[in-house]
């Protein structure tokens, strides 16, 4: 009989998730996960098979807890629907949250979004982080794409404005706020960048 494993696996993954954020997958080695996450080379191979296996997992993990997160955040009714969406762009200012079962971020920069710091790293060589990263993408352009939608209903948006194109809007400057937070501008220079965001939704005409 098989022995029962004596980790937690997301707590596992989670650090494991905040070592590749930190240090990057090609500047993670296996021993850098056996030591951020507590566990010897073999439990990782046996139970992730190795490095890549980790990440898969790791990179499976956030984009489930984007369901929680983001998605959540943005859901609910028509009325407040455009204060939603600017408070998710001031939550964007200091970056995407690690699980609550780790410490914190050490910088702005590693506290940048998990999905596109891996596609951008070795997406272009390996296709299940890019579909795992598209993924993550789809999940937050769909949530800000309905949020939208519901702010147009509310009035509070022009209603000829197309919510897809506003949604990629949205978050190319978000994830542009990851690269000038990880250049370590101030967050009062983040701040204004993403109140500069929500000054570019279109207001119905008649406003």
């Amino acid at each position: 009989m098989a022995r029962p494993r004596s980790f937690d696996p997301d707590h596992v993954l989670h650090a494991a998730e905040r070592q590749f954020r930190t240090s990057g997958y090609n500047g993670t080695s296996v021993d850098d996960i056996s030591a951020a996450t507590g566990l010897g080379r073999g439990s990782l191979y046996a139970a992730f098979d190795g490095k890549h296996g980790v990440l898969l997992q790791a990179m499976a993990g956030y984009f489930a807890r984007l369901g929680e997160g983001p998605r959540k955040a943005l859901a609910g009714p028509d009325e407040g629907a455009l204060e939603r969406l600017h408070a998710y762009l001031l939550r964007a200012v200091h970056g995407v949250p690690l699980a609550a079962d780790v410490p914190p971020a050490p910088d702005r920069a590693a506290a940048a979004c998990f999905a596109a710091k891996m596609a951008l790293e070795i997406g272009a060589s390996d296709s299940e982080v890019q579909r795992l990263a598209s993924d993550c993408f789809s999940v937050v352009r769909t949530a800000v794409a309905e949020c939208v939608r519901a702010a147009q209903r509310n009035g509070d948006i022009d209603p000829d404005a197309d919510p897809d194109d506003l949604a990629y809007l949205l978050l190319t400057i978000v994830r542009g706020t990851d690269v000038v937070g990880a250049y370590g501008h101030s967050p009062a220079r983040l701040t204004s960048i993403a109140e500069s965001a929500f000054a570019l939704l279109p207001r119905p005409r008649h406003r």
